[in-house]
């Protein structure tokens, strides 16, 4: 394989996770020593999920206030550059109801992800660059679902309503932090976005839907074009899909996009196979 890292994108609803299981099986099966992280996964090696970032003083100040998690909390920080990552969500999960919900929402405001933008990008990028210099002395293929382009735009453009050149820089970034692993871009594409996302939203828990509604129309651009709902949120999507165009046009590694409008399993399946095998073979 060329690639060690192949990135799957698309907009909810297009069929993301699907096209990564996809893909790992594939390689799997072709023999190709394969890793998966899907959206969510809490030891991401590039992206930051559930971590919160301090300040050495800020650090100090938590673990005075943490009783007898103080001790956890101390042994789990990673110091990097002078400022302190803590997996707070891993904790969480090990935890369970040990973890005070009072403590747990002070940390959470120190998300990596409620960073101001440029401090978000600068600790992202940095993470993604860290991970390529691992991952380059691997004989591994990563599949990324989701982080490389939504990520950005949704915390650029969604989260702060930042212009589009900040979140196509963003993405670009990434790109460049990781172009030595000569990643594949896998899109996928829904020719009708308001579909497909009404389709999810029938498929999917109701607590799912309530917080996206809410993270899409109450901040950045939902807040700033007065948006609501569930027709306010299609409407930020449609925004979102123009500016994800707009940064597929303008990356340097190779990209993919496959249009999944049928939901055909076998059809995708085989478009993959000629993707990311036939294409992505050393000669």
């Amino acid at each position: 394989m060329k690639s060690k890292l192949i990135l799957v994108e698309g907009l909810p609803g297009s069929g993301k996770s699907t096209t990564a299981r996809l893909i790992y099986d594939i390689l799997m099966e072709n023999g190709v020593n394969a890793e998966l992280y899907m959206e969510g996964k809490l030891d991401h090696p590039a992206d930051y999920e559930g971590v919160a970032y301090f300040t050495e003083d800020e650090f100090k100040h938590l673990l005075a206030g943490s009783g007898n998690l103080g001790k956890i909390f101390q042994d789990r920080v990673l110091v990097k550059n002078g400022h302190y990552l803590l997996p707070f969500m891993k904790i969480k999960t090990e935890l369970g109801d040990k973890f005070p919900e009072n403590l747990l929402a002070e940390i959470c405001r120190k998300d990596i992800y409620e960073l101001p933008l440029e401090q978000n990008i600068q600790v992202i990028a940095e993470s993604w660059a860290e991970f390529a210099r691992m991952a380059e002395t691997e004989n591994k293929v990563y599949v990324f679902e989701c982080c490389f382009i939504q990520n950005p735009v949704t915390v650029g453009m969604v989260k702060y309503g930042a212009p589009d050149e900040v979140s196509i820089a963003y993405v670009k970034k990434l790109g460049d932090a990781v172009k030595y692993l000569d990643p594949l871009l896998v899109y996928v594409k829904q020719e009708d976005i308001e579909i497909s996302f009404r389709k999810a939203v029938a498929e999917r828990p109701e607590d799912w839907f309530k917080g996206f509604i809410q993270y899409y129309t109450s901040q950045g651009y939902g807040a700033e074009k007065e948006l609501s709902g569930l027709d306010g949120t299609i409407e930020v999507l449609k925004a979102r899909q123009q500016l994800e165009n707009k940064i597929l046009e303008q990356l340097t590694m190779p990209v993919s996009i496959l249009d999944n409008s049928q939901f055909n399993l076998e059809s995708h399946r085989e478009s993959l196979i000629k993707e990311i095998m036939e294409e992505n073979t050393n000669e």
